[in-house]
Order: structure tokens, then sequence, then C-alpha cells
């Protein structure tokens, strides 16, 4: 992972309505591997959040001039220590106006991964602990707390160039519930919510149940492709890069590679061709299974309380919406 450029500013700024500090370093960090283990677990720490969103710039304009800043970086205006200068100083201005918020060490890097340029924000912060030194004394120690990563954003700057069409180049910590906290941090970078990450996975999800019933799958075919996809998609959840539908379709069925690609396409789900992986929904996709005496009952976990409803005590499943292949043969042997 290429680290093109990297600097770290400080923002002095407490909760309380008290004006920020602004600490500004005036050169870029020099190259170590001090630097590219800290942007690795920042990275690690980053793709491991759950509750981001996805999405692009408003247009450039006095309240989001952030675009215009980084685009003049990027064509040859703008050094990067003084892109980072420019923009930690409206980062500065959106925190005195935000009493909620509070100060910390923000980092900028721009950095490659294969052919893609991103460029990565993050507001970081220091926890208290301890070390043993050379003497085998136990001593003090302050060290970035990378698990504790509450603002941060990072841009696909290449599809940002390149995809004019995009709305998911951008992603970014939203917050729990929406905490009105991150709020001024978007507003900085000047990001709105493009694609909603948590929903385009649900409709992946009910694209592909659709799909194992209208192929009248086994029971061990149906598990292997499930498994399939929740591997494929928790594994680009990790490294922080969308599904490709594309992609997914020939890992589902290797002998017929676009028969799931063609079944989303020809239903119509909406879905974009790449689509950001929300860990919280794969995590609820599972299958309960049985079979017992000439019945086999598969379902996905998503399905209860809604088509269908388990009595614990007395042991029984309800099944509404039946499908109309089993209904049909249903209605022919009464």
């Amino acid at each position: 992972m290429p680290i093109r450029h990297c600097i770290v500013h400080l923002i002095e700024k407490k909760p309380d309505g008290t004006p920020a500090v602004l600490h500004a370093r005036d050169s870029e960090l020099a190259e170590s591997m001090a630097i590219e283990n800290m942007l690795a677990d920042l990275n690690e720490s980053y793709n491991a959040k759950q509750g981001k969103a996805w999405g692009f710039f408003h247009a450039e304009s006095g309240a989001h001039p952030f675009s215009g800043w980084l685009k003049e970086y990027f064509e040859g205006g703008k050094d990067f220590t003084a892109f980072s200068r420019v923009a930690v100083e409206h980062l500065q201005k959106l925190m005195e106006e935000s009493n909620l918020s509070v100060g910390g060490h923000v980092l900028f890097a721009h950095y490659q991964q294969g052919m893609t340029d991103y460029l990565a924000i993050a507001l970081l912060h220091h926890s208290d602990g301890v070390a043993v030194n050379a003497e085998l004394d136990v001593t003090p120690s302050r060290h970035l707390d990378l698990g504790q990563l509450h603002l941060a954003a990072r841009i696909n700057v290449s599809e940002w160039q390149n995809n004019k069409q995009s709305k998911q180049y951008i992603s970014f910590i939203k917050g729990k519930n929406g905490k009105k906290v991150s709020e001024y941090f978007r507003d900085f970078i000047g990001c709105q919510e493009g694609v909603d990450g948590p929903g385009e996975t649900r409709t992946l999800l009910k694209a592909f149940s659709d799909f194992v019933e209208s192929e009248d799958l086994p029971e061990e075919s149906a598990r292997e492709k499930t498994k399939t996809l929740v591997d494929y998609a928790s594994s680009q959840a990790k490294i922080g890069e969308p599904m490709g539908l594309e992609e997914l379709s020939e890992l589902i069925d290797e002998e017929r590679p676009k028969a799931f690609y063609d079944h989303i396409r020809n239903k119509d789900y909406g879905l974009s061709p790449e689509i950001p992986a929300d860990k919280r929904t794969l995590n609820q996709f599972r299958r309960f299974t049985g079979r017992a005496e000439g019945l086999s009952i598969s379902f996905e976990a998503h399905l209860l309380g809604s088509k269908i409803e388990f009595d614990e005590e007395a042991g029984t499943l309800v099944i509404k919406g039946l499908p109309t292949q089993l209904l049909d043969q249903l209605k022919r042997n009464k």
C-alpha cells in the first residue's frame, strides 16, 4: 500500500463551547515503518467498523468547499500540505460551531491500493496505558486508540474522477443511531448519503432467496450457495470494498456464471452493479434446516417473525406465503 502523502494536525477543543485551537504541522510526515503500520491498523479498524454510510460530494459551494480543494490538489494547484492546511482550518471552524464536538489529531493520508487512489481522513484520540521499559520498570504510556474510531472517512478518488455517475465513492462512519455529533464531520467532507448499505444488502439477500426458490435447489446446494454469498460479502467488507454482482454470480454458480446476475436484472430489483456489504445485515442471514421422517424444512433466519412464526411451547411453525409450486401440489392432492 504505497503512501503518497501523509500529515497530522492537532485541534484542541472541549465540548463546552470554548474556541478550538489549531496546531498545524507545516510539512508532511517522512516515510517510516511506524506510519505504514499506523495506516494499516487504521484501515483495519475502519473496515471492521459497523454503521458506515456511502455517498458522494455535494456540488462545490461556499458551504461545501472541500471537493474543490481536493480537485485543486490532484490537478497540481495545491501541494498536499497546503491542501490539508486549508481543509483542517475549515474543520476547526465547524468544530467551533458544534458544541458536541471534541478535538483530536486530524490525519490526512493519500495512498494507493493497486491502481486506485484513496484519501483517508480521521480524527484520532489517545488512550492512557502502561508499558514495560528497557529497565523493566512499569511506566505510563500513551498510544493512538484506533479501536475507538468515531469520525473518519475514506474517498475513492479514482472512482470520483472517472465515474461521474457513482454515488458511493465516499464512505464515512455514520455514528450509532445517527448521532448528531458526526454531522459536522460529514458537512466538513461535503458528503451526502447516496447508497443505503443495509437496504441494498437486504435487497440482495431477498434477490438471492428468490433465486434459490425459483431454481428449486436441493437443500445442500442452497446451503453451499448461501455460504458462498456470505463468505464473499464478508471478505469484501473486511477489506472495505463493495460486492460486485457479476463476480458474486460467477462464484455462486461456476457452471452458469451469469444465472444469478441475469435473475437480478430480469426481476429488476434496482440494485447497483456494486453494493457495499453491511455486516450487521449479513450476520442475520443464515438458514435453519431440519429433516425427520419424510419431512424436510429449510428457511432463512430473517423470515422469522414475518413469513414464519415459531411457537416454542407448542413446538410448531406457522408458515405464511407458501411457494406457488407447493400450493399447486397441495391443491391437486386434496
